[in-house]
């Protein structure tokens, strides 16, 4: 089973390209309002794009310039949002054979089925009571039923650990990760870790489009994106590769180590980690050191150490470095970097 989409939403500033192999899992990050849940809405059928077309196997979902357009209830797809959704009136069991039943299968057929996903997602024992009657992740797993009930060649994974507590999501990640075995699937998640267990490869998409992709942990290590590195706690420094390292777009030089992939005159990144920047409030600091003036934005606590916010960089350091420094939100400081802790490598 293989999945190719190529859509245009020019409303939501949006333009992706997205394939997916057999069996693959696919981890959409990003910020708010990046294009996610319209990624979602186009592929399910409840967003109508302005141009480009979707395969599924052998199926077409849409193809705007022929007119083609597979109502959602006929794309073989299946979405799992924040909030389960059931049917109140209907008990745990009618709720999960209901898909069963709307594709033609007899009653029989479809509470057999029904069973089957309960307890596949260990929720056998809720079958004959009503959503009001569990709990948020207890209706999250019968969720999971009802939707792998459906049969999906594809499924559609919006946020579903986003509503639980942190045992509840533990136990529901375990359980996707079992059952999207051998499934398409591309899950919008927030956390790092949805990616990490869940996910085969990652997309971060900025704007309405793909800012990078690639391998999960590829991704994480040497992010390409101010998202991605935010997720992997970097500092991320971005322009062109130089001799001695990068400059970046904004004309500033960072020494580094270069990648040997790292040609000088290619795009390029710079990334290093908050501990490795220490805070001055005067420039006459010792060289070599890449130095960046800064304004201070915000501080808060990580641990035993205190996250010093200036922008889009960030510098971790002691609770008595930052009361002897006197750091406060319009401080004026310069953060400081080692070139042995800056890595510089392609960023395409």
């Amino acid at each position: 089973m293989t999945f190719n989409l190529n859509a245009a939403l020019r409303a939501r500033n949006f333009d992706i390209t997205l394939s997916l192999g057999p069996g693959e899992t696919v981890a959409v990050l990003g910020p708010n309002g990046a294009g996610k849940s319209t990624l979602l809405g186009i592929i399910s059928g409840l967003l109508r794009p302005d141009t480009g077309y979707a395969e599924l196997s052998d199926a077409t979902l849409f193809d705007i310039d022929s007119d083609q357009f597979t109502p959602p209830h006929r794309r073989g797809t299946a979405l799992l949002a924040q909030e389960p959704l059931l049917f109140p009136h209907m008990s745990v069991l009618e709720n999960v054979a209901f898909g069963p039943r709307a594709a033609g299968a007899s009653r029989h057929d479809a509470r057999q089925t029904a069973l089957h996903w309960l307890d596949e997602v260990d929720a056998t024992e809720f079958a004959q009571r009503r959503p009001g009657q569990l709990s948020g992740g207890q209706a999250q797993r019968v969720a999971v039923a009802r939707a792998l009930a459906a049969d999906p060649k594809l499924l559609l994974l919006d946020e579903p650990m986003a509503a639980l507590d942190i045992h509840a999501a533990l136990l529901l990640r375990r359980l996707i990760k079992r059952v999207l075995t051998g499934r398409n699937a591309i899950i919008i998640t927030h956390d790092v870790l949805d990616a990490l267990i869940l996910a085969d490869r990652v997309i971060v998409i900025e704007n309405g489009h793909i800012a990078e992709q690639g391998r999960t942990r590829d991704v994480l290590e040497k992010p390409r994106s101010r998202f991605a590195a935010g997720l992997s706690g970097l500092n991320l420094l971005t322009g062109t590769i130089t001799e001695f390292g990068l400059t970046t777009n904004e004309g500033l030089a960072v020494a580094g180590y270069r990648e040997d992939a790292a040609l000088p005159g290619n795009p390029g990144a710079a990334a290093f980690p908050p501990s490795a920047v220490s805070v001055y409030l005067t420039v006459d600091h010792g060289s070599p050191r890449n130095t960046f003036k800064v304004t201070i934005t915000d501080l808060e606590p990580r641990g035993d150490q205190i996250r010093v916010r200036a922008g889009h960089l960030s510098a971790d350091i002691t609770p008595a470095a930052s009361a002897e420094l006197d750091l406060l939100p319009g401080t004026e400081a310069y953060f400081v970097v080692k070139a042995a802790a800056t890595l510089i490598y392609p960023s395409c």
